[in-house]
């Protein structure tokens, strides 16, 4: 486990650089665009700095926002309340995550937070409405897990990241096909190669993110599964809750590409015919089938 937390730091240094640099280009590209000259790179360096900045310091709220979530009450959560208080002796943590509901019928959850002293844990009004206590426990264990092994981290900051890209390589592509560029004189400035880098960090901007939410979500699953057990020794209270939480047939109203990935299960149903789907290489979540042959071998 703590090979696995030193890992995570390590990737999350790494992607931030990594998005340091794509925006650094894309910005570029765009200020180049209106002839902005020398200032072009200071710009592009200046927004790529402060948007990193404020990804790893506002993912939580921003994804919170996102998915229209509101504060737990001890009144209203009075039993979610005590499951986390539970889980907050069983895991050895000393930071209790912040805890918030959505209001929508799909039984769902995700974590989320820079670090376990600034961590959210946000479950659906399904999740408490058609849990019982053990599942319930189950779910919020696994989540928990996310928060110990600092998955959170890691998922929060690429899910703002690969937006925050996505929607500046949308901005060009949009700009491009009206004509927004000017061609005259292009080569005269000395700085073509740099650009073409650019437009390429504009054109693999939607693949690279989809590449890195496949890169941090399928393994950490299996891991968050197998310390929530740690946590509440009750495997059979998580499979419960797997299984039941896969046939449920609601859509997640709030979900969407970016934030999909943090969730307990994917929020985007295929149908119970389509097992596919969920091995498929490009799903964010192994098949429910798959986690649950695995807890069970933990059994």
């Amino acid at each position: 486990m703590y090979e696995d937390i030193r890992k995570n730091k390590i990737k999350t240094g790494l992607i931030i650089a990594i998005f340091i640099l794509v925006i650094t280009l894309i910005i570029y590209y765009i200020c180049m665009a209106f002839d902005l000259g020398a200032f072009s790179i200071v710009i592009a360096l200046i927004v790529s700095i402060l948007s990193a900045w404020s990804s790893y310091y506002y993912s939580d709220k921003i994804i919170l926002s996102l998915n229209k979530a509101r504060p737990a009450t001890h009144e209203e959560n009075q039993q979610l309340v005590n499951i986390l208080d539970g889980l907050m002796v069983s895991s050895g943590m000393q930071s209790k995550p912040k805890l918030y509901v959505v209001d929508d019928p799909q039984p769902n959850a995700f974590a989320t937070g820079r670090n376990p002293e600034n961590s959210v844990i946000c479950v659906t009004s399904g999740l408490l409405d058609k849990l019982d206590y053990y599942e319930l426990e189950g779910v919020v264990a696994h989540e928990l897990a996310h928060i110990k092994n600092y998955d959170i981290r890691l998922s929060a900051i690429v899910t703002v990241m690969v937006g925050f890209i996505v929607m500046l390589s949308d901005f060009v592509s949009r700009m491009f096909f009206w004509g927004s560029f000017k061609d005259d004189d292009r080569d005269s400035r000395g700085n073509i190669i740099f650009m073409l880098t650019g437009l390429i960090a504009v054109i693999l901007a939607p693949i690279f993110g989809q590449l890195m939410k496949l890169a941090i979500s399928r393994k950490r699953e299996y891991l968050a599964d197998s310390t929530a057990v740690e946590f509440t020794r009750n495997p059979d209270g998580l499979i419960s809750a797997l299984e039941k939480i896969d046939s449920d047939p609601n859509q997640l109203k709030t979900a969407n590409n970016s934030t999909a990935h943090m969730y307990f299960m994917n929020p985007f149903k295929k149908g119970r015919g389509n097992k596919k789907s969920a091995t498929s290489i490009w799903s964010t979540h192994p098949a429910t089938e798959d986690r649950i042959a695995a807890l069970r071998n933990l059994k």
